[in-house]
């Protein structure tokens, strides 16, 4: 071989571990969503003003049950946002009480009322524009009367009531995880589709987890880290979590949510 050729220096391939990294990026992030948004556009889905809100019959009936209840609900938004997002809402009913409260952030009800905070009498367990709801929080018993009186304070408490974006937020699960963090009773793990969880309120970038078992990082719900007993490990870029549940086992993904047993 002459000397010339022999002598030129061998450099490593750096594009082999960009093309690694891009893979992982793309089969992480880009592929559960893709996936989601088929999914939803082989779904039948009614206009919004035919839509479905009746009761699915997770709440007990207070006309029989006298003891008091919180329950946390997330289910799939109306519309294209469906493939990556869930709305989130808090229900609760005192002992004896005849009705439920619903405790929840509507984005356009800020326009029409100056306030997107909207707590009243509702269903508490009714589909969400057509939407089956998860639920995530089930509460009853005596001591579920001090929970309510303390979901009721932070709600009150909410420091984003006159202001909705739906990304990254502060948005209705903004909202949800606030309450959470002030309650930790609730012990709510929110899905990985509830964007706008990790939007901290009053620019804090370090703070409890949503289910108060342990701590997080966020950038204004753009770009962070969470590590909890309850949620378990979680990365954060714009808005989508990719993470892995712990109690039990699960794969958390964007678009697809929670992967695994429940």
């Amino acid at each position: 071989m002459p000397d010339d050729v022999a002598s030129v220096p061998v450099r490593p391939r750096r594009f082999g571990r960009w093309a690694v990294t891009l893979w992982i990026v793309l089969g992480l992030f880009v592929a559960p969503i893709l996936i989601s948004a088929a999914h939803l556009a082989l779904k039948e889905r009614p206009h919004w003003s035919r839509a479905s809100h009746v009761s699915t019959g997770q709440a007990p009936d207070p006309a029989t049950t006298l003891e008091p209840v919180v329950q946390v609900y997330a289910a799939r938004t109306w519309g294209l946002r469906g493939a990556l997002a869930v709305h989130t809402w808090i229900s609760s009913k005192r002992a004896n009480a005849d009705h439920y409260i619903r405790h929840e952030i509507i984005g356009w009800r800020l326009y029409h009322g100056g306030t997107a905070l909207v707590r009243g009498p509702g269903r508490p367990d009714a589909m969400w524009f057509s939407n089956y709801p998860e639920l995530l929080v089930d509460l009853r018993g005596k001591d579920v009367e001090d929970v309510i009186d303390k979901v009721e304070a932070a709600a009150a408490a909410y420091p984003y009531a006159a202001t909705y974006r739906t990304w990254p937020g502060p948005n209705s699960n903004t909202f949800t995880a606030f309450v959470g963090r002030q309650v930790p009773e609730l012990g709510i793990d929110l899905p990985p589709t509830a964007v706008g969880k990790d939007y901290l309120t009053n620019g804090a970038v370090i703070g409890p987890s949503p289910s108060g078992t342990g701590y997080q990082v966020s950038f204004w719900g753009l770009v962070g880290a969470m590590a909890a007993l309850k949620e378990g490990i979680e990365l954060n870029l714009l808005g989508l979590v990719v993470g892995i549940d712990f109690q039990p086992f699960a794969l958390k993904l964007p678009g697809l949510g929670r992967l695994g047993l429940k």
